[in-house]
């Protein structure tokens, strides 16, 4: 889900920018009237390619701190914070999850 206005990514900081709704706890795993977390769709992708919703659950990434912290997600931050809004880099799904899915 898309919002029409310019946010700022709760995950690494860019803004202004369009953020899409990503459910901290899957809405498959029991999520769906749970908090959310406005995101860019790179952090996003980078998120649904680094971890399964099992993944999520089981190593307890449901809170925006949770995901920053997680050494995986937080190279990645660390990276797309410093590029410009135009960088819509392409993500690698990991062998985890390609199994998984």
């Amino acid at each position: 889900m898309s919002h029409d206005t310019q946010d700022q990514c709760a995950l690494c900081g860019r803004h202004p920018l369009k953020t899409t709704v990503h459910h901290l706890i899957p809405k498959e795993k029991g999520g769906a009237g749970m908090p959310t977390a406005d995101i860019c769709s790179a952090c996003h992708r980078q998120i649904h390619a680094l971890y399964t919703n099992r993944d999520l659950v089981d190593r307890e990434l449901t809170t925006v701190a949770a995901l920053q912290a997680d050494p995986e997600m937080a190279r990645f931050l660390k990276w797309i914070a410093k590029q410009p809004l135009s960088v819509n880099p392409r993500v690698r799904k990991s062998e985890r999850v390609k199994r998984h899915r």
